[in-house]
């Protein structure tokens, strides 16, 4: 089993997300980001989800993926989807995941700069 690596950037959560995504890795995933936000007593950072080793995502993971960014900014945590490639966009957007509400940046350095966090 993968585990799911959450880091902390002064205040802000980065999850780099694993190429290897099965269903039961990216529950997991979605379950430790929530309970990480949850646990964390300054809710004032953003949340970072860099995508960019995923190579292609399927309906399910697409799925948790934009639910996962949705739920942590309802928690109050801007969310920055980093890392997106463009076929990546291009099956989510053909799926009817706009990803409302959601930032997105072209990597991780991007992200942090969307966050207010300087280079």
């Amino acid at each position: 089993m993968s585990s799911i690596p959450i880091l902390r950037i002064r205040g802000h959560l980065l999850v780099p997300v694993q190429p290897d995504l099965s269903d039961e890795v990216v529950n997991r995933l979605q379950n430790d980001v929530l309970e990480a936000i949850a646990g964390e007593r300054d809710r004032s950072g953003g949340l970072l989800l860099d995508i960019s080793g995923l190579q292609i995502v399927d309906t399910y993971v697409a799925r948790v993926l934009a639910d996962t960014a949705s739920m942590a900014a309802l928690m109050g945590r801007r969310t920055v989807l980093c890392g997106m490639r463009p076929e990546i966009a291009a099956t989510l957007v053909q799926m009817g995941y706009l990803l409302e509400g959601v930032c997105t940046a072209l990597d991780v350095d991007d992200g942090l700069d969307l966050l207010g966090l300087p280079r």
